[in-house]
This record gives C-alpha cells, structure tokens and sequence, in this order.
C-alpha cells in the first residue's frame, strides 16, 4: 500500500539549468564551463557547490548568494523549470487518493518560489524551513512527521540523489524511487547500492502513478 510520495526538488520536479546559468553569469564565466564543471564533480560523488569552488576556491558561497539577491539576480523559478511530466503525475496521484508532498534540500526562498507555482501537492517544504538537511536522519524524520500518518513502508521518497535520497530514505525506512534524471539520476542508475536501496528505477514521474496503482490494487 502506498499512502504518501514524496519528491525531492531539484533535477525531480525542477530542471537546474536556471540555477547554474545564474551562477555563471553571476561569476562572469561561460555557462558551458560551470555546467561542466558541475558535470565533473557529480561524476567524482562530490558536493555540486565544489563546481563553483573550483572556479573561485576562495569563494564564500553565502556572501554570495546574499549579494545575488541584494542585486536582484537571486533565485528564481517559474513554469518554465518544472520538467513536463510533474503537473500532470502529481495530480494522477492526487486522483488516487495518495498524499502527494514535495520536500527536498531547498532555501526558504525556494519554498515560496514553489508554493507560487501552485502544484498538485498536499504540503512542500524545504531544508531551510526545516533547519535539517538530507541526508541526515533528521530530515527523514521531518518527512516522516508530514506523511499524513503514512507508515514508513507506506511512504515512497523519490529523487535523483543516491546519497541524499535513494540510500538515506531507505535506511530510514522509506521505500524508493531512484528517478533516471538529472546528470546523478542518469550516472547512477545502474550503481549496484543504489539497485539494492531503491524499490523502483523510474524513468518519469508518469510511472510513480501506475506503480500506486499497482500496489494500491487500483
């Protein structure tokens, strides 16, 4: 039984093109170059920020992000970052009953740029509203306490992320969907740990609904 999914954020709901294309054109380099970059460090299981270390190693990446905003060059979401599929899977899970909820390693701000957005979802929230972040138990735990009183092996935690996602929610207790998306979600699909952690290997979020309708005999 599958009462409540859970999505991670980025490279799951929303594309990160935007995100990095800001960053270059913040530090003044090609966006090709910190793409990447970003591309490299992914490949070595480093932290994605390592790729902005790289083109300024004494980079001070708060300050910056503050002095983004100060500019009006901060973040910014809008339509055009949802990958196509989440509108209409969201709300096919809604259609069936299960408790749809978003939460993933994102700013404050981020949370009110999704919540702008309107989707088909029962709650979202982000690490900096909550204080934790994945892949710490502490977080799951926090997912765990939004489920809607959703047992853990009734819960699906679903993102791109093997060590912030797929492994960390399922020692937790979750079930999994490891989502084929994103430069992690592709590179690491077929990775013997994340085979044995994930419960499912999804290429769209479109399969998140026939699986809840499998396993909810729908």
């Amino acid at each position: 039984m599958i009462k409540c999914i859970v999505f991670d954020i980025g490279e799951t709901l929303v594309h990160d093109d935007r995100y990095w294309a800001l960053w270059a054109d913040w530090l003044g380099v090609p966006r090709h170059t910190l793409s990447a970059l970003v591309g490299a460090v992914v490949a070595q299981g480093r932290d994605n920020a390592d790729a902005l270390r790289l083109l300024k190693p004494d980079i001070d990446i708060s300050a910056e992000y503050a002095a983004r905003e100060a500019a009006g060059r901060g973040e910014h979401l809008d339509e055009t970052d949802l990958y196509g599929d989440v509108r209409t899977a969201l709300a096919a899970l809604r259609d069936l009953g299960v408790r749809v909820v978003i939460a993933g390693n994102q700013t404050k701000k981020a949370a009110g740029l999704l919540r702008a957005l309107d989707l088909p979802a029962d709650l979202v929230a982000t690490s900096g509203e909550w204080g934790c972040t994945k892949p710490s138990a502490e977080f799951f735990t926090r997912v765990n306490d939004v489920a809607g009183g959703a047992l853990p092996r009734e819960t699906v935690y679903v993102g791109d992320h093997p060590a912030n996602d797929t492994l960390p929610a399922a020692a937790y207790g979750f079930r999994t969907a490891h989502l084929r998306r994103g430069p992690r979600g592709h590179l690491w699909a077929e990775d013997p740990a994340v085979a044995a952690a994930a419960d499912w290997v999804v290429d769209s979020l479109h399969d998140l609904v026939d699986i809840a309708r499998r396993e909810n005999d729908l």
